[in-house]
């Protein structure tokens, strides 16, 4: 006989939840994601822009190979205001502020098809209107500088970017789910870990990685947000490597998760043969 379970797993979200719509929560929620990625990409690609401005031996400054915060610092930039935000956010809407999270935790019946289409909307808009503020504050050095918008580096082949896209949103969303896993927090409560930490630094490791490669994409609405204000060819024509990597590495920690470490696929076949048996 099993033991009885220290944890409860809440019921699937429903594919489509119609009554969501008529609730002031979800709308709130939806508010909440939209400022969250707004500020998340106003910080971020602010600091890219920065930076690369500070290090700009045209600039005039002698020591430009030198000055401003680094990889190292837009790494923390990404990382830190990751963790912060789902850390503001999370009580409100889950605090996704990327759609391939999203899209991860719709495939693990985690949030319903509706709220999941709104909030990739309110994440794009919220990017957009981030990067927006960048460029309102600072056009000559955004135009300059990159913009903050994603590409593929000079001798990466689109493979090896499409690939770098898809296991660093792995990472990313594989970390979401053990972070926010109920049945990870009833066996480890003497572990108290707050779970937007782990997020923020998976955010963070992996750009020290993925930067030299694509500029770290593994969220398409940063990456749509810098090309839409951006609005250069080479932002365009890469862009689909930074839509097409995160939902397949998003797919995978799903099914990752659900079917391996959580057994759902042993549970489904198991079900299924006492079913057959009866």
């Amino acid at each position: 006989m099993e033991s009885a379970k220290d944890y409860t797993d809440p019921p699937p979200a429903p594919l489509i939840d119609v009554e969501e719509l008529g609730k002031w929560a979800f709308y709130r929620a939806v508010i909440a994601e939209f400022i969250a990625t707004l500020l998340f990409l106003y910080i971020t690609v602010a600091t890219v822009i920065g930076y690369k401005h500070q290090s700009d031996p045209a600039a005039g400054d002698a020591d430009a190979a030198c000055s401003g915060v680094g990889i190292l610092g837009i790494a923390w930039a990404f990382g830190g205001m990751i963790f912060i935000l789902v850390y503001c956010t999370a009580g409100i809407s889950g605090g996704h502020i990327n759609p391939a999270v999203t899209f991860g935790l719709f495939l693990a019946r985690k949030v319903s098809l509706v709220r999941a289409l709104l909030y990739m909307i309110a994440q794009c808009l919220g990017a957009i209107c981030g990067v927006g503020l960048v460029k309102s504050f600072q056009k000559a050095y955004y135009v300059r500088y990159g913009g903050g918008a994603n590409e593929l580096s000079p001798g990466y082949s689109k493979g090896t970017g499409l690939g770098a896209e898809i296991i660093g949103t792995f990472v990313l969303v594989y970390t979401v789910f053990s972070a926010t896993d109920p049945k990870r927090s009833a066996r480890d409560s003497h572990v108290p870990v707050l779970a937007p930490l782990p997020i923020g630094f998976a955010v963070f490791m992996v750009h020290l990685a993925t930067i030299p490669i694509t500029g770290t994409g593994i969220n398409p609405a940063r990456s749509f947000g810098a090309a839409v204000i951006y609005n250069q060819d080479k932002a365009w024509d890469d862009q689909w490597i930074f839509w097409v990597g995160p939902f397949i590495g998003a797919a995978i920690a799903a099914a990752y998760h659900q079917y391996v470490l959580r057994a759902g696929a042993i549970k489904a076949l198991g079900s299924f043969r006492s079913n057959a048996h009866m």
